[in-house]
């Protein structure tokens, strides 16, 4: 009966106290009320010498009637909370992912792009709350996902991501430029782009500057990170016969003044991504600079048990009421 139960007004537990007082009241009180009489022989009382001995058993379901009338005046009940969210301002977010062939580099494990894949899908399975689409660009760019609430299509969409779906080369105002179309039309309160590259523009028909200025123009912040080690990475730089990569060590060119420009420009940051765990610290920190705003609305339902206590208290008054005035009646 107090499974799952709390106390609405436990302060009456305090009169439990009263009870042990009770007791020792009724002790004193029964030995005053047993005279002794002194006889030289038993013979000849034929009563029943067990009843006298069971007369406690009243003053016991009194004692135990009081006990649960005590906690049925605490309120035991049941709660059930139920809540709800609503999103009161969503986050719309498309993420520009560079495909060149660079991104094949293993100074990330187990390359840069598996790497990006695997920490920007964590980062999506932290935006429950927001619409999130996927832009890929190498020489040219494309929308692979436009921005939806639908977390699995993004992230099947991102498995799918492999290079070779484009020309070769880092077209970053393309991949910004597409990033802000798909941003443009948006009724969100906040839009951002997250725009990753490894590499300088080297492609492309729009400019990163005039890219930027739009993404201004559309009030879009957009965060930079440039993917790569300082200095040398192991990267392809050839094909084989049986058109397998062959790899050498290139060094690593990124152009961080552009990306810092892009980002100061439009109230982003950028960020530089050396390894693995820089890189998941990064996204990590883009998760917390922006805050989905939600509220909660919870809901209490309230179940009263003080009932079968009453009942309960109820039956074994009752029942000490009837054994006093029969089984018990001569011995009282």
């Amino acid at each position: 009966m107090l499974e799952n139960i709390e106390f609405a007004n436990p302060q009456f537990f305090w009169l439990l106290l009263l009870l042990p007082l009770a007791l020792i009241w009724y002790i004193f009180k029964s030995k005053e009320e047993n005279a002794s009489l002194k006889i030289p022989s038993l013979e000849g009382f034929t009563a029943n010498d067990l009843l006298p001995k069971l007369k406690p058993v009243l003053f016991a379901f009194r004692l135990l009637a009081l006990t649960f009338i005590i906690v049925a005046m605490a309120r035991p009940q049941t709660e059930d909370i139920s809540t709800r969210t609503k999103t009161t301002k969503g986050i719309d977010i498309v993420m520009a992912i560079d495909v060149s062939s660079s991104m094949l580099a293993r100074d990330l494990k187990p390359n840069r792009l598996s790497a990006l894949k695997e920490v920007a899908a964590d980062f999506i399975r932290q935006r429950p709350n927001d619409r999130i689409g996927l832009v890929v660009y190498a020489g040219e760019s494309y929308t692979k996902t436009p921005i939806t609430s639908d977390k699995s299509i993004v992230l099947n969409a991102l498995k799918e991501i492999t290079y070779g779906q484009l020309n070769d080369g880092t077209a970053i105002g393309m991949g910004l430029a597409t990033s802000v179309n798909r941003l443009k039309e948006s009724k969100s309160i906040s839009k951002v782009i997250i725009l990753l590259t490894d590499g300088v523009n080297n492609s492309g028909f729009i400019e990163p500057q005039t890219a930027a200025d739009l993404a201004v123009e559309f009030d879009i912040k957009t965060y930079t990170i440039g993917l790569g080690t300082n200095g040398n990475a192991l990267s392809p730089v050839a094909y084989n016969d049986d058109g397998s990569y062959r790899y050498g060590m290139r060094q690593v060119e990124i152009d961080e003044e552009l990306l810092k420009a892009i980002a100061n420009a439009t109230g982003g940051q950028y960020f530089r991504a050396t390894d693995n765990e820089k890189l998941e610290e990064i996204y990590d920190e883009i998760n917390k600079l922006e805050k989905t705003e939600v509220e909660e609305f919870k809901y209490y339902k309230y179940e009263e048990k003080f009932r079968p206590w009453i009942l309960l208290a109820g039956a074994l008054l009752i029942m000490e009421w009837f054994l006093r005035n029969t089984v018990f009646r001569s011995f009282i």
